[in-house]
């Protein structure tokens, strides 16, 4: 998309910052192309040849051939409803113990996803670490406040930390299902809520079942 300058002048900086110095000016009648955005700031390229990195203001001080004003516009509704990735963290309890966990999401449709999370759980007698496998399901992608479900599996690393009888750390493996609602907050952001119920593969005769809560936010792209 090439545009032309309609400010006195726009500076392009060498990485997508202000703390990136200002190597080149492009004045009011120069042309330049558009080759990306990264939030804020776009990537363009001048007919000299110069490529660097504008601020979204500036970048507005533009129009296209016709004479009409380069508008932008927020992420929305539509962009949230076609994402691919999702990247959050949420926090929560888990059997009584507070829980952080972030993850990563990438979308195969509208209705079906995969995620990877990493959880951390601080216990009064035992520290936990968590990774699991998910995969996610939104049967109604286009509500405001859309339920998905999950189901997944993984590992769990426990650390004893106090006990009243010798133990050691053990590594046991993970299923579970549950249940969310996420909402579309502004932009690129969004709200999570999820409820899960875990079974725990021990070395003992009964396994072990734990639920799960927690509450956060992710951006899109």
């Amino acid at each position: 998309m090439r545009v032309e300058v309609t400010a006195p002048y726009i500076e392009l900086h060498t990485g997508p910052g202000r703390g990136y110095p200002i190597f080149y000016v492009a004045e009011r009648g120069e042309w330049v192309e558009i080759l990306k955005r990264k939030t804020d700031w776009f990537k363009v390229r001048t007919t000299r040849g110069k490529q660097g990195w504008v601020t979204r203001t500036q970048i507005e001080q533009t129009q296209f051939a016709e004479g009409q004003p380069l508008i932008l516009h927020d992420a929305g509704r539509d962009d949230y409803n076609q994402r691919r990735w999702e990247l959050g963290a949420l926090g929560g309890n888990f059997d009584g113990a507070d829980s952080v966990t972030v993850y990563g999401g990438y979308a195969f449709a509208p209705t079906l996803a995969a995620e990877l999370s990493l959880a951390q759980v601080l216990g009064t007698f035992s520290d936990s670490l968590m990774l699991n496998v998910n995969l996610v399901a939104q049967p109604f992608p286009e509500w405001r406040v859309s339920p998905f479900f999950t189901l997944g599996s993984g590992v769990i690393h426990t650390d004893p930390q106090v006990t009243l009888v010798q133990s050691q750390s053990r590594l046991d493996g993970t299923t579970h299902v549950g249940i969310g609602l996420r909402t579309h907050l502004a932009r690129r952001l969004l709200l999570r809520a999820e409820y899960n119920n875990y079974v725990i593969y021990q070395d003992r005769d009964t396994n072990q079942e734990i639920s799960e809560w927690k509450i956060g936010c992710a951006v899109f792209f």
